[in-house]
């Protein structure tokens, strides 16, 4: 018990040391990124640093299975150097039960990771967008589904319009039982408009069976409404904005995320990339464990065998692979072409059973 606790606590102190020097990094790379994308914005320094502050969280969730591997690959090698290992070894336990330790504390992280990275995750992902709408030219936009149907939110140099639609088809470019209501700045609310559609193309709202009325004080806005069988609207909207905001599963937390998959099968959106994300994120802490596994197969090995630097470099590459291999599940299972749960747990899955027949392998020869 003693040397799983010693373990345990040795590949925890590897995650937090190799998780700090990746998120430096992280801050260091995204902060020039994020320079380059606004350069042309003038938004200043203070809001550079905090626009990667909330960018930092998503890349490093992302990374989460790399951080593992290189933790692992750090614990292993560093017992091996200090004939740690070997001294474990000699004592007869097996190579399965050193794994204990590394494997549980992996499960802890990817614990942490869905119940409580994820939310944090969404929730910078949401200030993220939000600041980076307003800093852009035009306007800010946003866009929100609830069981009243979806809303959306549009800027322009005239002012701010709310957009209402009930439901919308597929991909985002025809919003039905749609209403508009236009703002200015100075007078509140001047228009409102019904249609029974509205299609989003080149920068444009076509509306079909229109009917505007005027808003202000002393109009009389049933007498003087205006019925058009087309009506085109400027937008600062794009329907790549529009799908961004609806489209990213990570911005909504884990614990939210089954009834957004219900209000977006009620809206009309197609939920499959977000049931792939929900079931993929409940897997993650069998991914780790995979990572874990898949690492220790090549560095669980005395140092005075030689080949450190190419062991190290194969478990790298051979979790790089692993995760490309779940990033492509996760795609088809994005596109109906295999069911969820085999795009989210097959991998795992995989990548555990194929570590553990290496590292029976290397144990019974």
């Amino acid at each position: 018990m003693i040397l799983h606790l010693y373990f345990a606590r040795r590949f925890a102190m590897s995650f937090l040391m190799i998780t700090a020097v990746l998120f430096a990094l992280v801050v260091l790379v995204d902060a020039v990124d994020q320079a380059r994308r606004f350069s042309s914005y003038d938004i200043g320094f203070s809001n550079i640093i905090r626009l990667t502050l909330l960018d930092t969280p998503k890349t490093i969730n992302q990374i989460l299975p790399l951080i593992v591997i290189l933790a692992t690959v750090t614990l292993f090698i560093s017992l091996a150097r200090s004939s740690e290992m070997v001294v474990t070894r000699a004592s007869g336990r097996s190579a399965l039960l050193t794994l204990v330790a590394p494997v549980v504390v992996a499960l802890i992280i990817g614990g942490l990771a869905v119940t409580m990275l994820n939310p944090i995750v969404a929730a910078t992902g949401k200030r993220y967008l939000k600041l980076s709408e307003g800093f852009r030219a035009g306007g800010a936009s946003a866009l929100s589904i609830s069981d009243e149907g979806l809303w959306l939110r549009q800027g322009t140099k005239s002012g701010q319009s709310v957009i209402r639609a009930l439901r919308s088809n597929a991909d985002a470019s025809v919003l039905y039982e749609v209403t508009f209501i236009s703002y200015d700045a100075a007078n509140g609310p001047v228009r409102r408009i019904e249609a029974s559609s509205a299609a989003l193309s080149d920068g444009q709202w076509s509306l079909r069976d229109a009917k505007i009325w005027p808003l202000g004080p002393g109009i009389n806005a049933e007498g003087n409404a205006e019925w058009h069988d087309t009506l085109i609207i400027p937008s600062s909207l794009t329907l790549d904005r529009i799908r961004e905001s609806i489209g990213s599963p990570a911005a909504v937390s884990i614990y939210e995320l089954p009834e957004f998959i219900r209000q977006l099968e009620q809206s009309g959106f197609s939920p499959r990339k977000h049931k792939v994300w929900l079931q993929t994120e409940i897997a993650r802490p069998l991914f780790l464990v995979a990572m874990v596994l898949v690492a220790s197969v090549f560095t669980m090995r005395h140092t005075r065998f030689g080949g450190t630097g190419i062991a190290v470099l194969t478990a790298v590459l051979l979790g790089f692979g692993l995760y490309f291999v779940r990033s492509f599940a996760q795609i088809l299972g994005e596109n109906g072409q295999i069911p969820v749960i085999l795009a989210a747990w097959a991998p795992p899955a995989a990548a555990i059973l194929l570590a553990l027949g290496l590292l029976l392998h290397a144990e019974d020869g």
